[in-house]
């Protein structure tokens, strides 16, 4: 079942969340993306949206990609701005046509730029939707959790948002996790990049104080 409803007729477009109150309009709007997250990143934050690669494992490359000769690729990506992440990806896509295996494969397109540079709106069924403290193990993170001043007020770590969803259309079949670091980055936008930014900086200063005196 998804957790998404989405319907339209020639004059009545809707797209809902399960639980909408839960969420606010923009963490709907990033919810419902369907292969332009990194599109709607850098509108969001006004700036450019990089792609780091932290792992890829390929299945064998006998023969050409076919539904009697699926190849599989394991991926985990950084979306990350001002080299701040601001989402983690990780996922997993089955090729089955030569054309889909080129593009990702040979040509090395991320998901969402692949289907537009193949001219595909992909079908998209959002699975399910998890919140809560990135210091909780367990603890706050179920499915459609308490809302983000539940989060708030269950402790001081940042309350991260994560979403299960998959993409397909002929050729190419995708699962997907994103996990985006915190709720805040939300609200405040470049703000709370500046803060991650100053806050890596303190560490960093700490840590080179800490070695120094020993």
């Amino acid at each position: 079942m998804s957790s998404l409803k989405e319907s339209w007729s020639t004059s009545q477009t809707i797209v809902r969340v399960e639980h909408p109150q839960r969420y606010t309009g923009l963490e709907r709007i990033i919810l419902a993306a369907q292969g332009d997250l990194q599109r709607l990143l850098s509108a969001y934050f006004a700036n450019t949206i990089t792609v780091q690669v932290v792992s890829l494992t390929n299945s064998p490359r006998l023969s050409p990609a076919s539904p009697s000769n699926p190849i599989t690729q394991q991926r985990q990506v950084l979306l990350k701005c001002r080299n701040v992440v601001v989402c983690t990806a990780t996922s997993t896509v089955t090729l089955t046509s030569p054309e889909c295996e080129r593009i990702i494969l040979d040509e090395g397109y991320a998901i969402g730029q692949a289907f537009r540079s193949m001219g595909r709106v992909p079908e998209f069924r959002l699975v399910k939707v998890m919140s809560g403290l990135e210091d909780e193990e367990g603890e706050g993170e179920g499915e459609q959790g308490e809302g983000m001043q539940g989060e708030r007020d269950k402790g001081e770590g940042e309350q991260m948002l994560k979403r299960v969803y998959t993409l397909g259309s002929p050729g190419i079949d995708c699962l997907i996790l994103e996990e985006f670091p915190s709720r805040d980055m939300f609200v405040d936008g470049d703000k709370w990049i500046s803060r991650e930014i100053a806050r890596c900086a303190r560490n960093a200063a700490s840590d080179t104080d800490g070695s120094g005196s020993e």
